[in-house]
């Protein structure tokens, strides 16, 4: 079984917050995740080819034709933040 520690660790990295019980639950359910993933390794797929579907008929295409773009203050007419001519966007990612 996946300890709590390790769940505990995997939701920081994620930015989660678990409760207790949220912890002891996904602690079981990352184990049967798991073990089921080991059960599929057993299987012997050496002759079987991969699945995948053909498209019988192919997409209609457009000539891909360069057109005009906004201009940088159109992109920026509608943003709540913006600091020198960039979108100001808050931090998702920190400097932990």
């Amino acid at each position: 079984m996946i300890d709590r520690e390790t769940v505990i660790k995997v939701a920081k990295l994620s930015k989660l917050q678990l409760t207790e019980e949220e912890v002891e639950l996904f602690s079981h359910q990352l184990s049967d995740i798991l073990k089921f993933i080991e059960k599929l390794e057993e299987l012997d797929t050496e002759d079987i080819l991969p699945f995948y579907e053909l498209n019988r008929q192919e997409a209609p295409m457009r000539d891909d034709e360069p057109e005009k773009g906004l201009t940088r203050e159109e992109a920026l007419a509608n943003a709540p933040q913006t600091e020198n001519g960039f979108f100001v966007v808050p931090r998702v990612v920190s400097a932990e």
